[in-house]
């Protein structure tokens, strides 16, 4: 069962910004959702997935080189999402992102969202 949903992929021109958008799926997760560690991963066509930006459960984030001063990452528990705020895109940024929760109460887990498509061209 799918725990994750992700939003607000879609095409864009080079320079231009995307909000995309990660929630819980499921009545039963969402309470586990606000002490998950969220990661934002990203998989280019013939390329393997890589992780973009990741924020834990007390907010501390932190990003791969490629998208440090322009992407954020952010957590609000009230309404149980996660957001990856990406300015400044580039046509390499063109991929299909996911949304990843893991963590290890009440036992160790992880959960993929189904990804959402962000294209960068002109």
């Amino acid at each position: 069962q799918v725990q994750l949903v992700e939003s607000g992929g879609g095409l864009v021109q080079p320079g231009g910004s995307l909000r995309l958008s990660c929630a819980s799926s499921t009545n039963i997760f969402r309470s586990i959702f606000r002490i998950s560690t969220i990661d934002w991963y990203r998989q280019a066509p013939g390329k393997q997935r890589e992780l973009v930006a990741i924020v834990t459960s007390g907010g501390m984030s932190n990003y791969t080189d490629s998208v440090k001063g322009r992407f954020t990452i952010s957590r609000d528990n009230a309404k149980n999402t996660v957001d990856l705020q990406m300015n400044s895109l580039r046509p390499e940024d063109t991929a299909v992102y996911y949304c990843h929760a893991r963590g290890t109460w009440p036992k160790v887990y992880d959960h993929w969202g189904q990804g959402t498509q962000v294209t960068v061209s002109s």
